[in-house]
C-alpha cells in the first residue's frame, strides 16, 4: 500500500503538468514555418537603384506619395497618388509567383498606364518575400539588378 501512494502522487502530478494550450505552442511553431504569402494590402516605402549588384541610391516616399499593391487569389491591382502631379496611375490584372520571382500581367488600367500595356504587359521581377515585407526588383537584359520597389504589408 505503501509504494500505491507515491506512484498515485506521481500520476496526479503528471495529469496536472499536462495544461491545454500547449497544442497552441505547436501551431504557433508551424505558423512561423508557414511560407510567407503575397496575399494581401501592400504599401511601397522606398525604391533602391543598384549599380554592379550593390544598392548604389534609394529613394524614400513621403509627404503624400503612396503605391497600394493588392493581391488576392491571383488577381493584383494597384494604385499610385503623386501629390506634384495630376496623372492617374492605376492598374488591373493577373498574378503568379514562384520562390524568387513575380510575373504581374495587366489588363487595364488608367490612361497613362494603357499607353504602356500598349507596349509591355507582362512584367517580370525577381522577388524577395517575407511575412510582412516584400521587394520587386527589375533586372537588365543581363539578369543584373537595376531597381527595386520595397513594400510593407498594410493589412
Amino acid at each position: 500500500m505503501k509504494n500505491i501512494i507515491p506512484l498515485f502522487l506521481v500520476l496526479i502530478a503528471l495529469l496536472f503538468s499536462c495544461k491545454p494550450g500547449n497544442e497552441k505552442t505547436s501551431v504557433s511553431e508551424e505558423d512561423t514555418n508557414k511560407t510567407p504569402s503575397i496575399e494581401g494590402v501592400w504599401e511601397m516605402k522606398n525604391q533602391y537603384f543598384f549599380e554592379d549588384g550593390a544598392v548604389l541610391d534609394s529613394l524614400d516616399y513621403s509627404q503624400g506619395y503612396r503605391q497600394v499593391k493588392m493581391y488576392h487569389q491571383g488577381k493584383i491591382m494597384w494604385s499610385r497618388k503623386v501629390p506634384i502631379d495630376s496623372v492617374e496611375w492605376y492598374g488591373y490584372g493577373t498574378y503568379n509567383i514562384t520562390d524568387s520571382t513575380l510575373q504581374e500581367t495587366i489588363e487595364y488600367g488608367s490612361a497613362s498606364m494603357l499607353k504602356i500595356i500598349d507596349t509591355m504587359r507582362v512584367f517580370n521581377f525577381e522577388l524577395i518575400l517575407d511575412k510582412d515585407t516584400f521587394s520587386q526588383i527589375s533586372l537588365d537584359e543581363n539578369g543584373e539588378r537595376i531597381f527595386s520597389e520595397n513594400y510593407v504589408r498594410i493589412e
